[in-house]
């Protein structure tokens, strides 16, 4: 039987404290849902809190466990988590309070499987939205309590074996952190006391790329790959929107051809930002002179001999993301790496004999997450065919 949302649920949101009165949130104890909160299934903790005062004196609403809650503005539109604790929210959480009708598991599971059509659906400008009152003419098949119940099972067999996975992923990361840093020490304060050299004493080739003249209008459908700052993050490589120019273009932005191995380093970007765009590193694998660069990315081609892996951990690890923030110039949130930044970049220098051994152990582990990550890809296929039976049939 199809039904409304707000046929069975009185759908309401929350709201913010005067961010003025400092009292509302100093040492406050009542958990306070934002938006990003609902990154997981069943949520316990809040990044924030409010205090009494705060919530007497504002829109924020308390919501009791097993009240389903998703994001109804900007980039997290459609995000849903299930409260098990007592907490209030933002206005940007829209809240279904538990019913008697439907199990929270299966309301959580049918907006995850609605995700890109709020999305879609979603108006505005920068921040689109969708509104509590689109959310209660949302129809959605109300089956039996038995038969949610078989629904919620599979889903969460599924869902419960990839969150297995993303964790041995991160397990496996640790391991290799953890392990430079037992060889090594930290790569910034050098509290082994390696030699230290600048990056620029460790290459040949230090310069970032151009806009061709033209700009987007001189893209191809096939071509030369041509890497933007969206396709450099840590330690990958992204291809999904990845431009092409011809080999005319290549051929005259020659100065910034790639080779195989070359290291590529973003230059701009937000500092305040957990996936800022700034200092992100990878290293291109593809063939020499088959991909270029734009002006906002570095490429950092290293002496032979230079371990370009080795260098490749130092960049992408922790500590050197604090170094990058240190040392970048620019306003007080968009931020910049000059081309003297990185050539000055301290790298320690230990035994080449170390290095290989540590990259062994990387390239050993990284076998281990390529296993992982396709069986974590085919079970997400798996759990997206799922609920599309489960709700859209």
């Amino acid at each position: 039987m199809k039904v409304k949302l707000g046929d069975i649920y009185k759908v309401s949101s929350g709201g913010t404290p005067s961010k003025s009165h400092q009292e509302y949130y100093a040492d406050g104890d009542i958990k306070w849902v934002k938006t990003g909160d609902l990154k997981v299934r069943y949520l316990y903790e809040t990044e924030d809190y409010i205090t009494e005062e705060g919530l007497n004196n504002s829109s924020a609403k308390m919501y009791a466990p097993d009240t389903v809650l998703i994001a109804m503005y900007g980039a997290t539109i459609g995000a849903t988590s299930i409260l098990k604790t007592d907490a209030c929210t933002n206005q940007a959480c829209a809240a279904f309070p538990k019913s008697e009708d439907v199990i929270p598991e299966y309301l959580y599971y049918f907006f995850r499987s609605q995700k890109d059509k709020f999305v879609k659906d979603g108006v505005g400008g920068a921040q689109p939205n969708i509104s509590g009152g689109y959310l209660k003419n949302v129809s959605f098949e109300l089956i039996s309590i038995d038969e949610q119940k078989e629904v919620i099972h599979r889903l969460g067999l599924i869902e419960d074996i990839i969150s297995q996975r993303q964790k041995q992923l991160v397990l496996l990361n640790e391991l290799i952190k953890s392990r430079f840093i037992e060889m090594f020490g930290n790569a910034v304060t050098n509290p082994m006391n390696w030699e230290v050299k600048e990056l620029g004493e460790l290459s040949t080739h230090i310069n970032s790329g151009n806009t061709p003249k033209g700009g987007e209008q001189v893209y191809v459908d096939e071509g030369i790959m041509f890497f933007r700052s969206q396709n450099v993050w840590k330690d990958r490589l992204e291809l999904d929107d990845v431009a092409y120019i011809d080999a005319s273009t290549h051929a005259s932005m020659s100065r910034s051809s790639l080779k195989h191995g070359d290291i590529l380093m973003t230059k701009t970007g937000r500092i305040n930002t957990e996936n800022s765009s700034l200092g992100r590193a990878a290293m291109y694998l593809g063939e020499d002179d088959a991909a270029n660069v734009n002006g906002h990315v570095y490429f950092i081609r290293l002496k032979p001999g230079v371990n370009n892996r080795f260098i490749l951990r130092i960049l992408v690890s922790d500590e050197y993301r604090g170094y990058i923030r240190s040392v970048c110039v620019g306003g007080i949130d968009k931020r910049q790496l000059n081309k003297n930044h990185i050539e000055e970049f301290p790298i320690i220098c230990p035994p080449i004999e170390m290095q290989n051994k540590y990259i062994s152990f990387v390239e050993q582990i990284d076998k281990q997450k390529v296993i992982l990550q396709q069986s974590l890809t085919e079970l997400e296929t798996q759990f997206q065919a799922l609920m599309h039976e489960a709700f859209n049939s």
